[in-house]
């Protein structure tokens, strides 16, 4: 992976936009390798925006089971863990997700 695509990621998390988290978070796929999933994971941490942030909570109640876990941990992270216990509450996240750190 190129250096500059952790940079354009973490530029759009900075950016805090819907589309542009969104963005972000279109490139946790199966498919994605390990150091791929980590950049990605680094990223969403500098989302900070009031619009990012629901962008992230979106994702986590509405997007794929891979983008649910990031978006999990993100709000773990962030010490939101109402948001987190809903989310597992409604079936969306396992435990491990949920409750991990």
């Amino acid at each position: 992976m190129r250096p500059s695509v952790l940079r354009d990621w973490i530029s759009l998390a900075k950016e805090g936009t819907a589309v542009s988290v969104g963005t972000v978070l279109a490139g946790l796929t199966p498919r994605m390798s390990l150091a791929e999933s980590k950049c990605i994971d680094f990223a969403l941490s500098h989302v900070e925006s009031g619009e990012g942030v629901a962008a992230m909570e979106r994702a986590l109640f509405q997007g794929t089971q891979i983008q649910r876990n990031y978006c999990a941990l993100y709000f773990a992270r962030r010490g939101d863990y109402s948001v987190v216990r809903r989310a597992y509450d409604l079936g969306l996240i396992d435990a491990r997700q949920a409750f991990s750190r």
